[in-house]
């Protein structure tokens, strides 16, 4: 029996299908900004976003699953309750939405890994900080 991560991801990979596609870099930035720049920092504007959503570069550079995190962050939360893939619908249709809906159509997804790779080529790592006096 596949676990409640395990079967969501399955579901949702196979409500969105399985395109080979590589996505376009430009119409990924330019859903990011139209769409998740509300809450996230998807580009260098460091006063964009909200401060308990990561940035797009935190994403990419911080989890060594980000690939997967942006190929399925519409059926990680909050984004089930909001957002739409088109011709699929909302993964939560239970939950009203808790923040303006938005509709993507499924080469969105594409797009904005491509962008996440390009951003996980560009960024570089975070630095280690330490307190001075801690080890």
């Amino acid at each position: 029996m596949l676990t409640g991560v395990a079967a969501l991801v399955l579901f949702t990979a196979a409500a969105v299908g399985s395109a080979t596609a590589a996505g376009s870099l430009d119409e990924g930035r330019r859903l990011a900004k139209e769409h998740c720049s509300r809450c996230h920092v998807v580009d260098d504007n460091k006063f964009g976003g909200i401060g308990s959503t990561p940035s797009f570069r935190l994403l990419v550079t911080a989890f060594k699953d980000w690939r997967t995190r942006f190929k399925t962050f519409y059926a990680r939360r909050p984004h089930p309750a909001f957002v739409s893939i088109e011709g699929k619908g909302r993964l939560r249709e239970d939950l009203p939405p808790n923040a303006h809906p938005v509709t993507l159509p499924a080469r969105a997804i594409d797009d904005l890994v491509a962008l996440a790779e390009h951003l996980n080529g560009t960024a570089k790592p975070l630095p280690s900080r330490t307190i001075e006096g801690l080890p």
